[in-house]
This record gives C-alpha cells, sequence and structure tokens, in this order.
C-alpha cells in the first residue's frame, strides 16, 4: 500500500472524530437505515445525477445512478446520489448556455461542502459535462465522467433520420413548399426514438469524445447507446473504478494536463466536432490552470483530416460509429498523433488503453490516409472584424462559400433577423452576408444557438440552401453551413462586429483565416464611438445580473472570470 493509499478519506473529517458533530453525522446517516459497517471508515462518493423529467436526453439517468451504486457498493465504497441542474437544451430558454457556470458552481458547491471523497459525474445534454468537469476540476476531487450516450437512429419513410442536422434540411425544404403537414408529423413522431443524447455528431457526442480523449472516462464509453445494456454495464463499472481512483487520491487535475489536453482538440478535429467544443475545452483548461489560446484549436486542426463519417459532417449516425468500433477505435487511428503517456481514470496510459483497439467499418471509420474531410475541420478566423478571434467549421459549409465577397444584411436581433427573411420580396441575393449581433455572452444574453442563420425564404424557394452567415452567437453542434461563429469581442461589447451597416462590403477567406469587413479602420473607430451608449440591461433573475458582469469572452471559454485557476482553495469548517 502506497503513503498516498493510507491518506484518510476526506469524509473521515465528518465520519470519524468523536465530538458531538460527528454523533450528528453518523446518527443521521443511521437515520436511512445503513448499517455502520456500510459507511464507516469507507470512501463516499457523489454522484452528481442531472435527470430531470424536462431533458428527455436523461430520462434513463435515474437508472444508471443505481447501476453505479451497484458499483460502488461491489468495489467497497458508499455512494450517495446529489441530484443537480438538468440544462435540457430543447427545452430551457434563452440557453442552456446561460446556466452552463451555474452547474459548473453547483458541482463544486455539492462536492466541497459534503462529505464526498470522489465522484461520478451523470450527464450528457451539451453543457451538462463541461459544467460538471468545470466543478469537479475546482473541488479537486477524483472523478469519472459517466456519459449518458447517444440515443437510437431516428427513422422516417425507409430512412435514418439524424437529430439536428435533418430538421434544419428539412425545416428549409418545408419552407420551400417541399414538405406536406403530414409528412413533416411523421418525422416528428420517429426522429427521437429512445432516450438519449443526439444521435449525430452534436455537442454531445463531441463532448464526451473529447473528454475520453481528455482521460476522463473509462475506455470505450463516449459512443455506447444509451439504450444498449452495455450501458447499463458500463454505469457499474465507473461506479467501481471511481472507488479505486479515490482510494489512491487521484484528482481529476492530474488527469487534465496540458497533454490531455492536446489530445481532447485532436479528437475534436477528428470527428469533426462541434464548434461548441472550442468554448467548453477553454472553460477547461482555465479551471486546469492549463494555458490555451484560441489559435491551438487551428493549429492543431491543420494537421487533423476528418476521419468519422458521421452527420452532419459525413453520413453516418452515432450507432453505426459504435458499430464501426466506437470511440475506442477511433483513438486508435489517432494515436499517432496524441500524447501517449497521458494518464486516464482507468489507471493506464492512453497509448497502452487503445493501441490495438479494432475498426469494423472502415466506411465510417476512415484512415489518416482516406479521410472524410481534410484537415481543418475547426477554423479559427481573425482579422478587423474578429480581432479576438471567431471560428468556424469549413467541412460543414458549401465550399464556395470559403473564399468569398458580398453585401451584408445586418440584424440587431434575432425576432428583427426571422421576421425580415420571412419577407417574399426582400431585396437579396445567395451572394450576400447574413450578419446577426447582440448574440453573444452579454448580449444574448448567455450566447444563444442562433448563429445558424436561416436562409430567407425567398431564396429557399429558388433552390439556395447556404449562404455565408456571421454572428457573435453559437450553433448547435448539429447545424451546418457557411456560419461564422463566436466573434470576438462581441458586439454587445464595443466589438467591430457593432460597426457593420447594410450593403457594407464583407470578404473571408478561411484558408488564409481571414474575415475583413471592407471599411477603413477610421470609418469603423468613427462609427463604434457614434454608436449611443446602450442603456444596462436590468434582469429579474439575479443570477442573470451576475453573469453578464462577470463572464468572459468567447475566445476565453465564457467562464467567469473570478472562478478561473488558480484559486485560493478551501475545506468548509466542521462546527
Amino acid at each position: 500500500m502506497s503513503k498516498d493509499d493510507e491518506r484518510p478519506f476526506r469524509s473521515a473529517r465528518w465520519y470519524q472524530a468523536e465530538d458531538l458533530r460527528s454523533f450528528g453525522h453518523r446518527s443521521r446517516t443511521l437515520q436511512t437505515g445503513l448499517r455502520r459497517e456500510e459507511f464507516m471508515g469507507k470512501p463516499v462518493i457523489g454522484i452528481i445525477n442531472t435527470w430531470s423529467d424536462l431533458n428527455p436526453c436523461h430520462m434513463h439517468l435515474r437508472t444508471r445512478a443505481e447501476e453505479v451504486k451497484r458499483g460502488v457498493w461491489l468495489a467497497g465504497g458508499y455512494p450517495v446520489e446529489l441530484p443537480a441542474m438538468s440544462l435540457g437544451e430543447v427545452f430551457m430558454r434563452p440557453t442552456t448556455m446561460l446556466y452552463r457556470n451555474l452547474l459548473a458552481i453547483e458541482t463544486e458547491e455539492l462536492l466541497r461542502s459534503n462529505p464526498i471523497d470522489g465522484a461520478v459525474l451523470l450527464g450528457g445534454c451539451d453543457k451538462t459535462l463541461p459544467a460538471m468537469v468545470m466543478g469537479a476540476l475546482s473541488a479537486d476531487v477524483p472523478a469519472i465522467v459517466m456519459p449518458a450516450g447517444p440515443m437510437l437512429r431516428g427513422t422516417y419513410a425507409g430512412r435514418h433520420l439524424g437529430s439536428g442536422t435533418d430538421v434544419w434540411k428539412y425545416w428549409a425544404d418545408r419552407k420551400a413548399g417541399l414538405v406536406s403537414d403530414e409528412a413533416w408529423k411523421q418525422m416528428e413522431e420517429g426522429i427521437a426514438r429512445s432516450f438519449g443524447t443526439c444521435m449525430t455528431m452534436g455537442t454531445a457526442s463531441t463532448m464526451a469524445i473529447t473528454l475520453e480523449a481528455m482521460g476522463l472516462t473509462l475506455p470505450g464509453a463516449a459512443t455506447i447507446p444509451a439504450a444498449d445494456s452495455r450501458h447499463s454495464r458500463l454505469a457499474a463499472e465507473t461506479g467501481a473504478r471511481i472507488v479505486a481512483l479515490t482510494r489512491e487520491h487521484a484528482s481529476c487535475r492530474a488527469i487534465v494536463t496540458p497533454e490531455a489536453v492536446h489530445n481532447a482538440i485532436v479528437a475534436l478535429s477528428a470527428i469533426g466536432g462541434s464548434t461548441n467544443a472550442v468554448i467548453h475545452l477553454l472553460a477547461i483548461a482555465g479551471r486546469a490552470a492549463v494555458e490555451l489560446p484560441l489559435r491551438r484549436f487551428d493549429e492543431v486542426a491543420r494537421q487533423v483530416g476528418v476521419l468519422v463519417d458521421i452527420r452532419p459532417t459525413g453520413q453516418y449516425l452515432m450507432e453505426d460509429l459504435y458499430e464501426a468500433g466506437g470511440s475506442a477505435a477511433l483513438m486508435s487511428r489517432i494515436l499517432p498523433l496524441l500524447h501517449k503517456e497521458a494518464r486516464t481514470v482507468a489507471g493506464a496510459r492512453i497509448g497502452d488503453i487503445y493501441q490495438s483497439a479494432p475498426v469494423w467499418r472502415e466506411d465510417v471509420i476512415r484512415t489518416v490516409a482516406d479521410p472524410v474531410a481534410p484537415p481543418g475541420s475547426i477554423a479559427v478566423l481573425s482579422g478587423n472584424l474578429a480581432p479576438n478571434g471567431a471560428v468556424m467549421k469549413p467541412a460543414a459549409a458549401d465550399q464556395r462559400l470559403l473564399r468569398h465577397r458580398g453585401r451584408a444584411l445586418v440584424f440587431d436581433s434575432y425576432d428583427e433577423m426571422i421576421k425580415t427573411l420571412e419577407q417574399p420580396d426582400l431585396e437579396v441575393s445567395a451572394d450576400d452576408v447574413l450578419v446577426l449581433r447582440n448574440a453573444g455572452p452579454v448580449g444574448g444574453p448567455g450566447m444563444p444557438e442562433w448563429g445558424m442563420l436561416p436562409l430567407p425564404v425567398k431564396l429557399l424557394k429558388l433552390g439556395v440552401r447556404d449562404m455565408l452567415r456571421i454572428s457573435d452567437a453559437r450553433m448547435s453542434g448539429t447545424s451546418y453551413g457557411a456560419c461564422v461563429l463566436h466573434v470576438a469581442p462581441e458586439s454587445a461589447v464595443g466589438g467591430p462586429l457593432a460597426a457593420v451597416q447594410w450593403g457594407d462590403y464583407i470578404s473571408i477567406d478561411v484558408e488564409a483565416r481571414q474575415l475583413t469587413l471592407e471599411v477603413a479602420e477610421g470609418e469603423i473607430r468613427r462609427r463604434l464611438a457614434a454608436r449611443p451608449a446602450a442603456p444596462p440591461k436590468r434582469f429579474a433573475g439575479g443570477y442573470t445580473e451576475s453573469f453578464v458582469q462577470h463572464v468572459q469572452q468567447a475566445d476565453q471559454g465564457c467562464d467567469f472570470d473570478y472562478l478561473v485557476a488558480p484559486r485560493r482553495a478551501y475545506e468548509p469548517e466542521i462546527h
């Protein structure tokens, strides 16, 4: 037994002192019906569960929590379930991104304020996993991510449907008069056939895979379908493994190293993953005190082709990826690009774990020599319109728009944009550039997923399916198109996007990573200076008020400025 293994558990401060307070802790635990030998001297494992009736992606997490508990009990630990904010992507308004930091705070304080020795982070829907990882890093406890898993394939008229990606596609066809009411109804009934997260390469699966590459899940965990019995077994295995990690006092901060963050970015590039992952990985790195400039995403992506043929970049769905060998097979393909010595929660180094993982379907997981799309799946643009950077997903765009010049159609609000683009006589061409501002972290507030700006109905009826679109918003990982996102600094805090006027010309050259407002610098400064001072937004919710005062810009990860590492660590007093 190592010296680390001999250290007392953190929970001993609650349970093992001979004082009145510990009497209360022990007696109240006995109140639950447990025997002393079931909790005394054992590692206490907190299961942070983001189950909710309003989050269908997490419908099964009540059951998975029980299965995690089973693994914890069998490994000699004491499991306690701690419910946390669910962040259901579909129903929450204005955006779950507004509340990611709140869940991170809740996770941190749940772990810190209670007698918790290690944690299982049980979630999946877009913002839950990064939020819980951020919180666990700040709490500095051993932790394992247990992804919710993707749902089964959608079906309609003998075809497979992918959540998000096919919704946008068929909605455009519906606006063009090509999809009937009955067909639309059948799609609604067939696209989401089980619990679990989006079965396209949306933000949920993107984050699960990047966190596996970071070493925070058990091998292969990221791609097991939610409805597969192997997902239940994964939950029990995760419960057992966190007990071992806790006995080793292996904090998740020891896992999230610069090398682990690099591995996550390699995986992000290889899957053609969600642009949202850029913001989340920046925030995770910030909590782990890992330096990560935005340009690093571009540098890594230029070295890695897109290897998985999954919508929205490709044609298949997450169930196909799992059948092809899953995340383990993907890791084996990108292993030469990874830091092989990086540690994982499984105990072994990442190079040893994935060295011989087989690929069963070469059409789904391609080779480095035969990628689905060339290197550069994430492009970081700069220029006078985005001094601190903007993000784009070139592989999901109409390639003609990667080098383009067009007239700007500018909108100050989402509602204004929708109303204008619905006009049948709108003066617009496919070469124009749609610009939406006031949709960033402060302007949204919370940076809603408005970045896949809808195309004008007039052009949809003419068969147009992509235009250059620019905003300080985000877009869903299931979205696609020539969308420039995360423009920083955002317009609401005086970024150059606020200076764009209707009719200005904007040019883009993705190969050169340039985004340019074709207006003289002096004129841009004059316009920004002449802008009337916007009255400060007042929000009924105290949290939202705090959010807009403390949120960082997109190029920094949108965390709160006071939560980024290094921070003074503290333990609650027990009186």
